[in-house]
Parts: C-alpha cells; sequence; structure tokens
C-alpha cells in the first residue's frame, strides 16, 4: 500500500499511504490507473502550494475497483468497477441551492484540497461514484473525467450538427473537446503549436493548424465562406490565443472558455461588441456530462487509447510530470497505481 506525496519544490516522494478504512458513507477503491493533468502540473510546479496541504497525494483522473465499504453504503458492492466525478461540494452556498452544485462556492476538488487518486486504496465519498462498464478497460477509462470536461464544454458551447468548430490548443483537454464536437456532427479546426501533437491530430482525423501561421484567422473566414466560426473553444490559457479568441467568430458567434487563465488576459471588447459575440466560461462537469462521458469512451467512437503516450508505475511520478513538463512527444500520461492494474 503506497501513495505518491508531493512534497514542494518540484518534489515528489513514494512512501507508506496513510490508512484510513472508509467511515460512513465512503467506499475505499482499489485503484487501478489515474491520469496527470495540467492542475497536477500546476502544483508540481508549485502553483498551487497556498492551496494544497503538504504532503500532498495528487491525482484525480482514475478509474478502479470498489474494496470496501463504509457503514450505511447501500446501491454498490464490493469488486464493481468505478471512476469517482471528484467534486464534493458543501450543498447549501447559493450556487447548490440553485442546482450547480458542480460550481459549488466551497467546493472541494478531491486531489487538491482533499487527498487524491494516486495511491493504491483511495477512500471516497460514495456520492462521487460512477459506475464503470465491465467492456471499457481500466486505462481507457481513466480519461472518463477529462472526457467529460469535454462534454460540458461542448453541451454550454451548443455545439450543433454541421456547425463550424475552432479548439485553441491541441493539448488532452482541446483534443477531446475537438473529438467530442465531431462526435456532434461539427466540422473542426484544432489550433496547436507543438509539432508531435499537430502530426497526432491529423492522424486522429482532425484538422489541425500552427495558429502561428501568416493567415490563420483568414482561413477560418475562408472554410466558413467569410461567415466565421459558428463556435470557439479557448483550451490553452495564453495571452496570444485569448487576442486571436474574438478574431475568428462569426457574428453572434459564441466563444467557451475552457482553460485557467493565471493572469487576466487581453481581450478585443470593440469585436466583441462589433460582432455580437457570445462569451462563457465552462468548469468541470455535472452529472449529466460524467454519464455522457463515460456512454462515450466506452462505445469506441473516441480513439482515446492514442491519446495515451506514457505509461509510468507509481513510483515513478516524478518521471512522468517531468515528461510533461518537458513537452514534446506527449499527450496523456497516465500513472499505474495497481500492480494488477
Amino acid at each position: 500500500m503506497k501513495a505518491a506525496f508531493y512534497v514542494g519544490n518540484t518534489t515528489m516522494k513514494t512512501g507508506p499511504q496513510p490508512a484510513l478504512e472508509p467511515g460512513p458513507g465512503q467506499v475505499q477503491i482499489k485503484v487501478g490507473y489515474c491520469g496527470i493533468c495540467g492542475t497536477d502540473l500546476h502544483i508540481f510546479q508549485g502553483h498551487m502550494d497556498r492551496r494544497v496541504h503538504m504532503p500532498q497525494i495528487m491525482g484525480h483522473e482514475m478509474s478502479g475497483t470498489i474494496s470496501a465499504l463504509g457503514p450505511g453504503v447501500e446501491g454498490f458492492k464490493v469488486g464493481e468497477a468505478v471512476t469517482v466525478m471528484p467534486l464534493d461540494p458543501c450543498n447549501n452556498c447559493p450556487a447548490c441551492r440553485a442546482g450547480h452544485s458542480h460550481i459549488c462556492q466551497n467546493l472541494k476538488f478531491m486531489g487538491i484540497d482533499t487527498q487524491g487518486a494516486m495511491q493504491t486504496y483511495w477512500t471516497v465519498p460514495v456520492h462521487t461514484l460512477h459506475r464503470l462498464p465491465a467492456s471499457l478497460p481500466f486505462r481507457v477509462a481513466a480519461l472518463v473525467e477529462p472526457v467529460s470536461v469535454a462534454c460540458h464544454a461542448v453541451r454550454l458551447g451548443g455545439v450543433a450538427a454541421g456547425e463550424y468548430v475552432v479548439a485553441l490548443g491541441g493539448g488532452p483537454i482541446g483534443t477531446l473537446v475537438a473529438l467530442v464536437a465531431q462526435n456532434h456532427g461539427a466540422r473542426v479546426l484544432v489550433a496547436e503549436i507543438n509539432p508531435y501533437r499537430l502530426q497526432l491530430l491529423r492522424e486522429l482525423g482532425l484538422e489541425a493548424r500552427d495558429p502561428r501561421e501568416k493567415g490563420f484567422p483568414e482561413y477560418v473566414t475562408e472554410q466558413t465562406q467569410g461567415a466565421g466560426a459558428d463556435v470557439v473553444f479557448e483550451v490553452t490559457g495564453s495571452a496570444a490565443s485569448a487576442e486571436l479568441m474574438t478574431k475568428l467568430p462569426r457574428t453572434r458567434g459564441r466563444m467557451v472558455v475552457v482553460a485557467i487563465f493565471a493572469e487576466p488576459p487581453k481581450i478585443d471588447l470593440f469585436r466583441f461588441f462589433w460582432r455580437e459575440l457570445q462569451l462563457r466560461g465552462t468548469r468541470v462537469y455535472e452529472h449529466q456530462d460524467f454519464e455522457a462521458g463515460i456512454r462515450l469512451a466506452a462505445s469506441g467512437a473516441l480513439p482515446l487509447e492514442r491519446l495515451i503516450t506514457q505509461t509510468y508505475p507509481l513510483e515513478q511520478v516524478q518521471s512522468g510530470l517531468e515528461q510533461m513538463e518537458r513537452g514534446g512527444t506527449v499527450m496523456k500520461v497516465l500513472i499505474r497505481c495497481g500492480e494488477d492494474a
């Protein structure tokens, strides 16, 4: 029974995990795989030291098997394959009372505000569990959480069949947004600057271009017979992409911000006014998005296995995070938390 701990200063240490039997309303999961996401990288780089509680066990994109049930838990049984929707809302704030518990004003995001999944056994509230189909491999099931982010973004963006969609950013989330939008019947263009990811996106059947090339906005205009994109998703969190975002939509087009910006970006509000553009944010997911993510992952409609470029054992989490930090030939990194996963 081991866990990987972030101890500060871009350092991970593997050691015995805390003994935590499930209490009332809790379930213990034997973790199979856990994905490394951009938030985990931010924690590793020290950007969230004021929020996490070191030594921090991070990780929230996971798959596993129920290993123990706490007192009073019903509706689940030991041995079931599950994933976790890692949101623990207060259920009492104005957002929760309005039905928006996924953006609870006191939200505890598991793996950040509480201990996460990069351990052999993870004890979680039963309300966070979602069953996995038996046909869904644990490796692919670890991508359900990011697929759900994409499902939520595409749903809130109102993407419809036949629309022209631009995803600014071809990392794991941007690629999944593009794939889910394409699954909805949209024509999709992905803007990405990493040569490896550009090639991979094209191999996945997506049109992809480097937005730094001259004439990128004009290309979007040409592809839409002079109108502009119906929906633009900003998934990079970069100032340059935020500035590009307003140049691409059609009149009354939609812009959806999926990325987290470290600093407030400059946005062309004149263009926003001139074309009567719509802008909305999208954060994490709701239960319907999580169930949609599970169905999509299990259907085989998305090439999720192709997105997994590296897998490391739990003892090598440091190497996995450093691989992500270096970039290059990497898309999605998984951590194998169980020996029999």
